[in-house]
C-alpha cells in the first residue's frame, strides 16, 4: 500500500507534553467499526469489557537509555555524540542510534561519563541510519547501574523537541507495573492504569496477564519509503512464558476475549500465536509488521494511544479497525481536543469484519 494513505494533518497543539493526572482520567475514544464512535474516559474501561476478558499488559521497564558523550582518539581529537540505546545484544553490548554517527569509526572510544561517574564504550560496528554497536567497559548489573547514574529518560522526539527531560519523567514515563528492565520507550497505553482502576477491573471479573516486549527506539523511526512493502521493520526482544500462554488459551476457550493493552503487547501476542489461534510460549526477536490485510490470530480488542501520521503504528490500528474507520476516528479526535502520542489520550478499538 502507498504510505501516504496513512497520512493526516495533526495540529501541533494536539501533541501532549505531559500526562494528565490522575493517569486514569485521560479521555478514551471507543471505536466500533460500523457502530460509530463513543467518547469516554479510561476510568470507564470496565463497562466496555465483560467478565472473563483478559487485559494483556507489557511489563517492560524503561531504562535511562539516552547517553551524551565525547569521542576519544589517540590524537586527542574530541567530538560530541549522543546515543540512544535500543537493543541489548550481550551483557556488555548495546545497539544504539547515534547522533553524530558520521564522526565515529569502528575502534573509536566514546566517553559517556557524567556526575563524577565513568562509563566508556568502544564502537565495534556500524549499521544503517546512524546505528552503531557499542561494547561497554562494564557488564550486566554493573552496566545497568552505570546507566542509571549517567543516562537520561529517552523521551520521544516529539516531546524532547519541545522541552527537556526532568525528574517527573522518571515516574511519568513508566507504567505502575513495570518490572522487566530493558525498554528504551514506554508501552504508552499502559501509562493510563492506576491501582484504583485495577481494583475496578477486578470487581468486574476482568483478568490481567503480563508479557514482556522491550520497546526499542526504532518505534519512532519514520517510514521513508513510498510503499509499505519496501519498509524494513525494526526488531524488538520479548517473551511469553508457558503459564501465561496457557492462561490466555483457557480464557478464550471459556469465551473470554484477549484485550491487548498497547501495540507492543499486540505485536508480541501475534508473533507467539499459531495459525489456529493458539498462543504459545515464545522468546526472541520479532519484527512483525502489520498492515491492512493482516488477519489477527490472538487479539480481540486493542487499547492504544493516538499515533503519528505515516507511522507503522497507525498502519497497525488501520489493519485492526479499518483505514477509513481510523481516519474518521482520528479526525473526530483532532476536532474534539483529544491529546496525541505517548503522554496523550487513549482509544479502545474493536476489529473490523474480516480482521480476525
Amino acid at each position: 500500500m502507498r504510505v501516504d494513505a496513512f497520512d493526516f494533518d495533526l495540529p501541533d497543539e494536539r501533541i501532549a507534553v505531559r500526562p494528565v493526572s490522575p493517569r486514569d482520567s485521560a479521555r478514551m475514544l471507543t471505536v466500533r467499526p460500523g457502530d460509530g464512535l463513543s467518547d469516554a474516559h479510561v476510568l470507564d474501561l470496565p463497562r466496555f469489557l465483560r467478565a472473563g476478558d483478559v487485559l494483556v499488559f507489557n511489563d517492560t521497564k524503561v531504562i535511562p537509555a539516552q547517553l551524551e558523550g565525547f569521542r576519544l582518539r589517540a590524537d586527542g581529537a574530541r567530538a560530541q555524540v549522543g546515543a540512544t540505546l535500543h537493543m541489548r545484544t550481550a551483557p556488555d553490548r548495546w545497539k544504539a542510534f547515534v547522533r553524530g554517527a558520521k564522526k565515529l569509526k569502528v575502534g573509536d572510544t566514546v566517553d559517556f561519563g557524567a556526575n563524577g561517574y565513568e562509563l566508556k564504550a568502544e564502537v565495534i560496528g556500524k549499521g544503517v541510519e546512524g546505528e552503531a554497536e557499542l561494547n561497554f567497559d562494564r557488564s550486566g548489573t554493573d552496566l545497568d547501574n552505570a546507566l542509571a547514574l549517567v543516562g537520561h529518560v529517552p523521551l520521544p522526539p516529539y516531546i524532547a523537541s519541545k522541552r527537556a527531560e526532568d525528574s517527573r519523567d522518571r515516574q511519568d514515563y513508566q507504567t505502575i507495573y513495570a518490572r522487566e528492565e530493558g525498554a528504551v520507550a514506554a508501552p504508552t497505553a499502559g501509562l493510563h492504569f492506576t491501582e484504583g482502576l485495577f481494583a475496578e477491573l477486578d470487581k468486574a471479573g476482568i483478568h490481567r496477564a503480563f508479557v514482556t516486549l522491550h520497546v526499542g527506539a526504532g518505534t519512532f523511526l519514520p517510514v521513508k519509503v513510498d510503499d509499505t512493502a519496501e519498509h524494513r521493520m525494526h526488531s524488538e526482544i520479548g517473551h511469553i512464558d508457558g503459564d501465561t500462554a496457557a492462561f490466555l488459551n483457557q480464557a478464550r476457550a471459556r469465551g473470554g476475549r484477549i484485550v491487548a493493552v498497547g501495540t507492543t503487547s499486540l505485536r508480541l501476542l501475534e508473533s507467539a500465536t499459531d495459525p489456529d489461534g493458539m498462543v504459545n510460549a515464545w522468546s526472541g526477536a520479532t519484527d512483525i509488521f502489520i498492515t491492512p490485510g493482516y488477519r489477527f490470530r490472538a487479539v480481540d480488542v486493542l487499547m492504544t494511544n493516538f499515533h503519528l501520521p505515516r507511522s507503522t503504528l497507525f498502519m497497525l490500528v488501520s489493519a485492526f479497525s479499518g483505514l477509513e474507520t481510523m481516519q474518521a476516528a482520528y479526525s473526530h479526535a483532532i476536532e474534539t481536543g483529544y491529546r496525541f502520542y505517548s503522554y496523550g489520550d487513549a482509544c479502545l478499538l474493536f476489529p473490523q469484519p474480516g480482521a480476525r
